[in-house]
């Protein structure tokens, strides 16, 4: 069953977030806890939204996600930060119910599409979007800002004017 998730599946989602972090080889990079992934998507006003994958009473898999605009088609869009399904529950069209989900809500809402960023080893993931009809954006490279250089930007060094 796909659903969208409730504050009892919290500590399941970020016990997921640690189990995908491992995956991508990137473990310790997890800071979220329990309580700051709650008032994320249970805030008055979200920035964040879940569904959840559930088998047996048991959260088997996740898509983590927030809203995107894109300024050339005046629409909203999906930003899938977390697709996860656990190992002992993968090939069996879990992934893809928790996409077909996100693009219902894409098209229901007049959204224009849905975005996401894969690993460029992950085959397993890149070969599965591509079953789906998804391609890569090979004319854009992405770019972040975090940590010390984030902070270097935004100190009063740098006026905004």
């Amino acid at each position: 069953m796909i659903r969208p998730a409730v504050i009892e599946d919290v500590d399941a989602l970020v016990g997921l977030i640690h189990d995908l972090a491992e995956y991508e080889r990137s473990p310790d990079s997890v800071k979220i806890d329990p309580d700051m992934l709650a008032r994320s998507l249970f805030a008055e006003h979200p920035t964040v939204f879940a569904h959840v994958a559930e088998e047996h009473g048991r959260i088997v898999g996740m898509a983590i996600w927030f809203l995107n605009f894109s300024t050339w088609t005046g629409r909203n869009g999906i930003y899938l930060e977390d697709l996860y399904v656990r190992p002992d529950s993968r090939s069996s069209g879990i992934g893809r119910q928790l996409l077909t989900r996100l693009a219902q809500i894409a098209v229901e809402s007049g959204f224009g599409r849905i975005d996401w960023s894969v690993l460029t080893w992950n085959e397993p993931a890149l070969g599965f979007y591509r079953s789906i009809g998804a391609g890569p954006m090979d004319e854009w490279v992405g770019y972040r800002l975090a940590g010390d250089e984030l902070q270097a930007l935004a100190a009063p060094t740098h006026p905004v004017r």
